[in-house]
């Protein structure tokens, strides 16, 4: 018996996804204590989440009980924090979950997807996953989304399009008319708005007026809880109903449950740690334009992507790691060359800063 011969044959060609790796792994790279780890190659909140979630994580008596599977606690305060009706909002496993969940809903074997590269990779990855075709319409020269090219690509197998505003690795929005725009081709659009808190600029309130329109959020980055893997989604009514019938009953854990209410209970907190993330990215903007190979792009996230001018990207990214500091690097056709860095504390920018400017290069 062939086992192989059982598995799906698409899976075998199909890449997997590149994750970023934990910091305990990191440090054993870079042969450095924990303390001494930069990492600033996953968007991450270098603050942390609230105090407030680590005394309500320890106060919780009932870690041995389920966890609502009807998610009514979180939908009542994120009612609050959106200020959208709570018949529009699931909450899932991250944005990832509730990504793979939307196609699972509208994905027949050999319908597509519009992917705007360079993105976030996890839309190409689940589309795969559940056995879509990915159709790429590249982005601009100035990565802004090319809605002519999206409209031109699209047929009847065309099920969903794909937008991040800000859109991951590049930083730059889509206007709220592009949107529409795309929304008006009758194709289910789904915006990632993971890094909304950083860049104040949404579609949300559009959702109840359009039946194909949804909006994608996470806790990971603003509110420092990527490790505990929550987001949410507002969605149409009607969507909503097939998302709760598919998801599993108990897909978000108990932990993330009670992390995100209790970040939700220190907003003020966290919109000011926002505050301060947003500043460092405006500094470190400010220090790499004074790097005459290096070419950053104003960004509306936690985060700058950098274009390095003389085509050693990957060599000083490697240097950084030797530093200990963690960048990320790409290397596709459209990204050749190019760092991702995210915002962290100042000492993270200062110690990234001093390193760039000893690196050997040309």
């Amino acid at each position: 018996m062939d086992i192989n011969e059982m598995i799906r044959p698409e899976l075998a060609a199909m890449k997997s996804y590149t994750p970023i790796e934990p910091i305990e792994v990191l440090s054993q790279r870079a042969e450095l204590p924990l303390g001494r780890v930069i990492k600033l190659d996953g968007n991450e909140n270098p603050y942390g989440c609230s105090p407030r979630v680590y005394q309500a994580l320890a106060d919780y008596s009932y870690y041995h009980i389920y966890p609502d599977p009807a998610q009514r606690k979180l939908k009542q305060a994120l009612e609050e924090y959106t200020g959208l009706s709570q018949e529009h909002i699931v909450c899932g496993s991250g944005s990832d979950e509730l990504i793979d969940l939307i196609l699972r809903v509208f994905l027949k074997p050999g319908d597509k997807t519009i992917n705007c590269s360079p993105t976030f990779g996890m839309y190409p990855f689940s589309t795969e996953v559940c056995g879509g075709e990915v159709v790429d319409v590249p982005r601009a020269e100035d990565f802004s989304a090319d809605i002519a090219g999206i409209k031109r690509t699209l047929s009847e197998k065309t099920k969903v399009i794909f937008v991040a505003s800000p859109n991951n690795p590049t930083g730059n929005l889509i206007t709220e008319q592009e949107i529409v725009e795309l929304v008006d081709t009758g194709k289910v659009v789904v915006v990632d708005e993971a890094y909304f808190e950083f860049g104040n600029v949404t579609v949300a309130s559009l959702v109840p007026t359009y039946p194909n329109l949804i909006v994608l959020r996470t806790f990971s980055k603003w509110a420092g809880l990527a490790g505990l893997r929550i987001g949410y989604g507002i969605f149409p009514v009607e969507i909503v109903d097939y998302l709760m019938k598919i998801k599993q009953p108990y897909n978000i854990n108990v932990a993330a449950q009670v992390a995100m209410l209790a970040s939700l209970a220190d907003i003020d907190y966290l919109h000011r740690e926002v505050a301060k993330i947003v500043a460092e990215r405006e500094r470190l903007f400010s220090k790499l334009k004074e790097l005459d190979w290096i070419e950053p792009y104003p960004s509306c996230g936690n985060f700058i992507l950098c274009s390095v001018l003389n085509g050693r990207a990957k060599e000083i990214w490697q240097q950084l790691r030797r530093k200990g500091i963690f960048i990320r690097y790409f290397d596709s056709p459209r990204l050749k060359d190019c760092l991702r860095i995210s915002a962290g504390k100042p000492e993270d920018t200062d110690a990234l800063i001093e390193v760039l400017k000893e690196v050997k290069y040309g």
